[in-house]
């Protein structure tokens, strides 16, 4: 068990992983920027640290090197990185790593390794998992007609690493996929 962990994120999902570690008896820290400085998040903390440049709000939920100084100056032995933000970035929880700190998540080479859908996958089938049909990653785009004539439609195309759903487009009829 933990006993601090800082939440590298902020609004609801920050308080709810705040619920969740008083509830275990867990110290918590939050991390903000000046534009989040009157956020309930904040409030919630046990500890908070402010990180990043004014007008840069975004930025400073990106910060690694801040979030770990954060994490390292209030004596966190976790970081949580909630969902969105740094949630998939393996750089984060490779330096949660080399700093002795728990990433609550995935391990750098899973997060590495999903990042990638088509690496992903091969993993799965190596794996003997069940996976759903799907093409070798192709920019060809005649490459890509070839090998949806084996697959029943509709089909979604999906950058190789995109994440959270951007640029995966749903297609109902094989006439719609050369321009999807």
């Amino acid at each position: 068990m933990f006993s601090k962990v800082l939440v590298a994120n902020r609004g609801e999902i920050a308080i709810r992983a705040f619920r969740a570690a008083y509830e275990l008896g867990v110290e918590t820290v939050a991390v903000f920027p000046n534009e989040d400085r009157n956020s309930v998040h904040r409030l919630k903390a046990d500890e908070s640290y402010q990180i990043g440049v004014p007008g840069h709000p975004v930025r400073a939920y990106l910060s690694i090197p801040e979030i770990i100084s954060a994490a390292k100056s209030a004596g966190a032995d976790a970081v949580y990185p909630g969902y969105g933000f740094l949630s998939e970035n393996p750089d984060l929880a490779a330096a949660c790593a080399a700093e002795g700190i728990t990433f609550i998540g995935p391990s750098a080479e899973v997060l590495e390794l999903t990042g990638n859908k088509a690496r992903a996958i091969a993993a799965a089938k190596a794996a003997g998992l069940p996976v759903l049909n799907s093409s070798a990653p192709s920019a060809d785009v005649e490459e890509l007609l070839r090998a949806s004539e084996e697959m029943d439609f509709p089909v979604f195309v999906k950058a190789v690493a995109g994440g959270g759903g951007r640029g995966m487009r749903r297609v109902a009829d094989r006439v719609q996929l050369r321009e999807a």
